[in-house]
């Protein structure tokens, strides 16, 4: 990161100083917003492992019923389960501190046609609504990863944003506003040296013209 540049002077050194004042406002907004998106990831973390646990749960449910299914009816039962439309899955969205992500999954299942066949066996049909409730919960651990990921991303972005500024940007225009401030103190210093040793030479010009003038009257009045 290059050192900031700016002109000599007083304007220079109300700019740098204007500069740093947006550089820690900047810095103290991002940390705000660290923390607030923090707080929202450890929640999104928290539904996307309850979401995870009851996928795996309704899962391990639906391939239990799927096995007996299997062992009662044999393989060709298990035609009986594809007889419906397919299903359908809608996110909705929102955002935090300006990240978009997912806020829900609303999963449809269309239910089986008044013509299909039905299920050859109990463990059939208690399979397939098994496989209906594993899908819904499917979509809900997707939106909560989902989430959880594009919080998270953001997460880290900021945080970098946040040590960029902390650590180089800031420090470098205090440093940069010290030297202008040591600068424009040795120039307001010298510009005080030269104005005394301007006055000064200006009041003895002055007596010298003084004493010239006294001595020429005496030799005129010695006269």
């Amino acid at each position: 990161m290059a050192d900031p540049r700016v002109p000599p002077g007083r304007a220079g050194r109300m700019r740098l100083r204007h500069s740093l004042d947006v550089a820690l406002r900047g810095a103290d907004l991002l940390d705000r917003k660290l923390r607030i998106l923090r707080t929202r990831h450890e929640e999104l973390l928290r539904v996307e492992r309850s979401a995870g646990e009851r996928w795996r749960r309704t899962m391990s449910e639906a391939e239990t019923w799927m096995l007996r299914g299997l062992l009662l009816g044999g393989e060709e039962a298990l035609d009986t389960l594809g007889d419906r439309e397919p299903a359908t899955v809608e996110f909705t969205w929102t955002s935090t501190m300006g990240v978009r992500h997912p806020a829900a999954a609303g999963c449809t299942v269309p239910p089986r046609g008044a013509d299909a066949r039905p299920p050859d066996n109990t463990a059939l049909v208690n399979a397939e609504t098994a496989c209906a409730e594993a899908l819904r919960a499917a979509a809900a651990h997707a939106a909560a990863r989902a989430a959880a990921r594009a919080v998270g991303a953001e997460i880290l972005s900021t945080r970098r944003r946040v040590r960029a500024l902390q650590r180089h940007w800031i420090p470098r225009l205090e440093q940069a506003l010290a030297r202008a401030d040591l600068a424009l103190e040795q120039s307001e210093h010298e510009d005080a040296v030269r104005r005394r040793w301007a006055a000064l030479g200006t009041e003895g010009r002055g007596q010298g013209q003084g004493q010239g003038q006294g001595q020429g009257g005496a030799r005129d009045h010695g006269a």
